[in-house]
């Protein structure tokens, strides 16, 4: 049917979109990353950070230990020592999540920049087209794939804490330190287990948006055909060009007919005009050559400029199908060659 984008996209239609910046890429592949990165991160610099809160808590209470009256200055004082410690202990997390964010991202659209994205598009803002936007089939999409992720994290919560419950008694009577210890093992556990759910949903994801990213590049047969037109040009145009090169060609082919020395025809199918200047060439010059009416052409512009002609069936032939326009006639048909050319400079003296 008429209208119908059933064809794949072309390389030109991919590029043209990835100058506006539409490029393809699954944000959840990315947010997969990320938490990976930074639950790995978190749990190998737990130390690190636990000696930043630790040292951070200590001064803080020598310091108020010391402190006899509460001022803006001291307050300013102990807010400025809780964001250092604070960027101390995140900052080398929060760096890598970024520069990770940045290499997947990057690795999806192939690093694209565009300065199209960050021109403002007003049919953003028509209420008609959020609307229709919101009932999409891609909306519908998201939404199932938000709650799927939700329930199956809620899922993951639900089930730790449940296998947790019987064992609260146990651990009101063990110390503290183990039971930090064993809840931070669990929670790891849990953490893990969400992480590899969000696998499987990046998994689907990506898959997804692939597919949906190039089910909305396709074409139109007749956009393909406008396009190759425009990058190749229309092929009538094309056809009448190279009308026009043929014939240019051959007005100047046969415009040097009249300056060959000999043409040599078998008898009318095939024609070859040949000149031969001893002090420039080393060899004859084929400057025109022709089959059916092309050498019936030859011949009688030939005829009406008193060029010598003879009919010689296999050389004729030969310098057709061999040589090409402006070559030397070919080693293996010099002697043949040599017997016409001495022919024709034969006759020049008899005629003088």
């Amino acid at each position: 049917m008429a209208g119908e984008k059933t064809e794949k996209a072309t390389p030109k239609k991919v590029k043209d979109e990835r100058k506006k910046g539409n490029a393809f890429q699954s944000k959840d592949v990315v947010s997969v990353v990320i938490l990976f990165v930074g639950f790995f991160l978190t749990s190998q610099l737990v130390p690190f950070i636990y000696l930043q809160v630790k040292n951070f808590f200590f001064a803080q209470m020598d310091k108020i230990a010391d402190t006899q009256t509460l001022t803006v200055i001291s307050c300013n004082q102990m807010f400025r020592e809780v964001a250092k410690t604070f960027f101390i202990s995140t900052l080398p997390i929060m760096l890598i999540i970024a520069f990770s964010m940045i290499i997947m991202v990057g690795a999806q659209t192939g690093f694209l920049v565009s300065g199209e994205l960050l021109k403002p598009k007003f049919n953003k803002i028509n209420p008609f087209t959020g609307i229709k936007r919101l009932f999409s089939l891609r909306s519908l999409v998201e939404l199932a794939k938000s709650i799927m992720k939700v329930t199956l994290i809620l899922v993951a919560i639900y089930t730790t804490i449940k296998s947790l419950i019987p064992l609260a008694p146990d651990m009101m009577t063990t110390e503290l330190a183990e039971n930090a210890a064993f809840l931070m093992n669990e929670t790891m556990s849990m953490v893990k287990t969400i992480c590899m759910i969000f696998v499987v949903v990046a998994i689907l994801d990506f898959a997804y948006q692939k597919y949906d990213y190039n089910k909305k590049l396709k074409m139109e047969k007749q956009e393909i055909k406008d396009e190759y037109k425009q990058t190749e040009g229309d092929p009538h145009v094309k056809g009448q060009r190279r009308n026009k090169q043929r014939e240019m060609s051959m007005n100047r082919m046969m415009s040097a007919v009249p300056e060959a020395d000999v043409i040599v025809r078998n008898p009318t199918h095939y024609a070859v005009a040949l000149k031969y200047d001893m002090d420039k060439d080393v060899a004859p010059i084929i400057i025109a050559k022709g089959k059916d009416h092309i050498a019936f052409r030859i011949i009688e512009i030939g005829e009406k400029n008193r060029v010598p002609i003879q009919e010689n069936r296999p050389l004729a032939r030969g310098l057709y199908e061999i040589a090409e326009i402006n070559d030397y006639v070919p080693a293996e048909l010099y002697k043949a060659v040599a017997e016409l050319m001495a022919w024709v400079y034969s006759n020049k003296k008899k005629e003088k």
